[in-house]
């Protein structure tokens, strides 16, 4: 039985990729219901991904009329959806928003894309490197006279899209419970990553932050906030901002204090990083890693993805879990009530299509119909024994 203060939620969600599943596995690992709804021909072929752990899988035919009716069916009895094609694809498959509200009015329709359902780009291509960019957040980042580097895709997919398409659900269904009507989200990456930049389009506004890239407090053109290069070439992050911190890390590098005159003016921070970069190369990264421990200096290693899982405070916390053949992070944040959980492994399309019409209220007998004319699609790895 699924266990998290979602439990008891169904949520629809159309099979697609980057932050639309992560949205879903952050619900699911909270103990929602999430039934993906997969394309019928992807049956067979799609491998399993970690971000569809926990949820079930059901494969349709939306080009059969029967294929988009199984779909409603789920849609009447479900507390939310989650779709993440282009403006208008939804409706063109007969399940936009006004067609679901006039079977289920309660429902909260989530809808996530890169640059909104509406504006001069709405129907554009794009990819997160494109939506932090025109939110002013990919320029602020990297070094000067360099260009400035992806950040993976951390920015728009997953904080500006799927975090906030999470909490635009959980706000929603909540205000549901009170007004007993749903409603549509408009979850644009563009918008997301904007409002991740608020507080630097605070500074700016109050004079304190540039539009000149690796010269301002937090860019890395502060000696005190930076990644330093080790003697064995792994790195080390500091972030010794407020005065106290400052005052340990210096000695602790091996330098005086008296080195470091007036640190917060800007105008002093090249010559003090070198200072840092020169002290920092003499030792290993992980000796310096011991030498900080246990001190308030903000000072860290600069893990892999193949080193974190093993640093003592992730174990400690089991940050990381070894599941399903795949070490993959924690369902976060942690209740200390209601628990999440990783609820199952990622389902193969299809795995659950019988069951989870079954499940949700649909009619056997018909159930049995779609799945003979292909309008539901079995997946051979969870289809009974033949009689």
């Amino acid at each position: 039985m699924a266990s998290g203060p979602l439990a008891g939620l169904k949520i629809v969600e159309f099979a697609g990729i980057g932050p639309a599943p992560f949205c879903g596995m952050l619900l699911a690992d909270l103990g929602a219901d999430v039934v993906r709804i997969d394309r019928a021909d992807a049956v067979g072929r799609a491998p399993p991904d970690v971000m569809n752990r926990g949820k079930r899988s059901v494969a349709l035919d939306l080009k059969q009329p029967a294929g988009v009716e199984a779909a409603l069916s789920l849609m009447q009895v479900a507390h939310a959806l989650i779709e993440g094609f282009r403006p208008g694809v939804m409706e063109r498959l007969g399940l936009g928003p006004e067609v679901v509200a006039a079977r289920n009015p309660k429902l909260v329709y989530g809808r996530m894309t890169g640059w909104g359902q509406t504006g001069p780009l709405a129907q554009m291509a794009g990819h997160d490197i494109n939506y932090i960019g025109l939110s002013g957040a990919l320029a602020a980042m990297g070094r000067r006279n360099q260009p400035p580097p992806p950040p993976l895709n951390l920015v728009g997919d997953f904080g500006g899209g799927a975090l906030y398409l999470a909490f635009g659900l959980c706000a929603a269904l909540l205000e549901a419970q009170r007004s007993g009507k749903g409603q549509v989200i408009d979850c644009a990456m563009t918008d997301g990553a904007a409002s991740l930049m608020t507080m630097f389009y605070g500074m700016r506004s109050a004079g304190l932050w540039n539009d000149r890239r690796d010269d301002n407090l937090l860019d890395g053109a502060a000696h005190f906030y930076d990644t330093y290069a080790c003697a064995d070439g792994k790195w080390l992050a500091i972030g010794a901002i407020e005065p106290q911190f400052h005052a340990l890390l210096i000695p602790a590098l091996g330098m005086d204090g008296a080195e470091f005159p007036d640190r917060m003016n800007r105008a002093n921070w090249p010559a003090y990083s070198a200072r840092i970069a020169h002290a920092v190369r003499q030792k290993p990264r992980d000796e310096w890693a011991a030498v900080f421990e246990g001190t308030d200096a903000c000072v860290s290693p600069v893990l892999s993805m193949s080193e974190a899982p093993e640093h003592p405070h992730n174990v400690a916390r089991d940050t990381f879990l070894d599941v399903f053949g795949a070490v993959q992070p924690a369902p976060a944040p942690r209740f200390s009530r209601t628990a999440g959980n990783v609820q199952g492994p990622p389902a193969l399309p299809g795995q659950q299509s019988r069951q989870v019409m079954l499940d949700w209220g649909v009619d056997q007998q018909m159930v049995e119909t779609l799945l003979k004319g292909g309008a539901i699609v079995q997946s051979r790895l969870d289809r009974p024994a033949p009689r």
